[in-house]
């Protein structure tokens, strides 16, 4: 690329003094950064993540936070189905910002795995604690005791999920 050893050490103590100021760090930790770890879309604040949970929260019954390979979502899901229970389910795997939707998770209920169950505003647990709570019979009590805006949706569907996918 150089044409002689003389204009390679020219670029040396250029190259030397960003390095010694952590320019090259900075600017080589940003692209990769920028490359391969934030989406194209405008991505959710974590604030902003914990509003959307909550605002889910708020507007439906039975709100199940799942991703779409966990063996232990598919038992909470086919709990609510046994029971004909309407839920609405957001897969964490297949939504723009579902890795920072589980974060807020954490931050909000104190564990970060999946599923996270929600009835009528209060987190139940996950997929075990949904099960053990139906074979104790406390489950449909629990549905029952949802604010009137929730209980007429619940009351409505076949059991099936309102599924939302990818925002």
């Amino acid at each position: 690329m150089f044409r002689s050893g003389r204009s390679a050490l020219a670029v040396k103590p250029f190259f030397n003094i960003f390095a010694r100021t952590g320019w090259l760090y900075r600017a080589a930790w940003s692209s990769w950064r920028m490359g391969n770890l934030t989406s194209t879309n405008v991505a959710l604040s974590s604030t902003a993540c914990v509003q959307f949970v909550q605002e889910v929260v708020a507007q439906n019954c039975v709100v199940i936070f799942s991703k779409t390979s966990c063996p232990y979502c598919k038992m909470a899901k086919n709990v609510f189905n046994e029971i004909g229970a309407a839920y609405k389910v957001i897969e964490l795997d297949q939504h723009n910002d579902g890795r920072r939707l589980q974060e807020a998770l954490a931050q909000m209920t104190g564990a970060r795995t999946v599923p996270r169950v929600f009835i009528n505003g209060n987190c139940i647990g996950g997929g075990s604690d949904t099960k053990q709570l139906h074979q104790q019979g406390k489950l449909l009590p629990l549905i029952e005791q949802c604010a009137p805006c929730c209980a007429a949706a619940a009351s409505e569907g076949s059991g099936s999920g309102q599924f939302e996918s990818a925002k």
